[in-house]
């Protein structure tokens, strides 16, 4: 099994990589692979709704969200950690997510997902808020711990004295090993749930879109 980890700080060795860190050490010890993907430092761009993804069968834009794609596509659980910038997640993470998750049409379905938010104080609620959309749009579902999976510091080496975020971490890394095991015995017992077309109405009624 593996988990895939995208780190959305700039910084290296900040905060989000020590909880990154505190998360991958359990996973490990879990017999779980885990690859993070630092891209807080990318020049990513964002999603300009050009509709080529649809043709192509990947984004448009040739860049580091294809690489990730195709990693995804082969974990069986995601890690989304951003440091929070005015209550919401770091900008480069998003464009990311949006085009990775919009691009890519491979089947996520019970891949296992879970948001990291690191912050100096406040935010935490709404940008764990924010990251854990791009989960439940896509069948994915959410590993939880013990708190909201957050973890407070400012200056690099703060997080590491936020002993009850450093704990979130390992109980959420737990929880997400115990969830992914559990899904893989499903799967192998009873498949993956009945999927119907998409129906899509853009919030029109039927009756009044003929």
């Amino acid at each position: 099994m593996k988990v895939l980890i995208l780190n959305g700080s700039p910084r290296a060795e900040g905060n989000t990589s020590a909880a990154v860190n505190e998360i991958v050490k359990i996973l490990e010890a879990e017999n779980i692979e885990t690859e993070v993907c630092h891209i807080g430092n990318k020049d990513i761009r964002g999603c300009v709704a050009c509709g080529r993804c649809g043709e192509l069968g990947r984004c448009v834009f040739n860049d580091e969200v294809n690489e990730i794609a195709a990693k995804f596509e082969k974990a069986d659980g995601l890690v989304v950690a951003s440091p929070v910038y005015y209550a919401s997640a770091n900008a480069t993470l998003i464009a990311c997510l949006d085009r990775l998750f919009y691009s890519s049409h491979f089947d996520k379905t019970m891949k296992i997902g879970a948001s990291v938010v690191v912050a100096r104080r406040g935010g935490c609620s709404a940008t764990f808020d924010e990251l854990n959309k791009y989960f439940t749009i896509s069948g994915m579902p959410v590993a939880s711990s013990t708190y909201w999976n957050c973890v407070h510091g400012r200056m690099p080496g703060e997080s590491a004295h936020d002993a009850e975020g450093m704990q979130t971490m390992r109980n959420l890394a737990r929880n997400m090993a115990f969830l992914m095991k559990s899904v893989a015995l499903g799967k192998e017992k009873y498949g993956l749930p009945q999927k119907e077309s998409s129906h899509w109405t853009h919030f029109v009624r039927e009756d009044l879109a003929d």
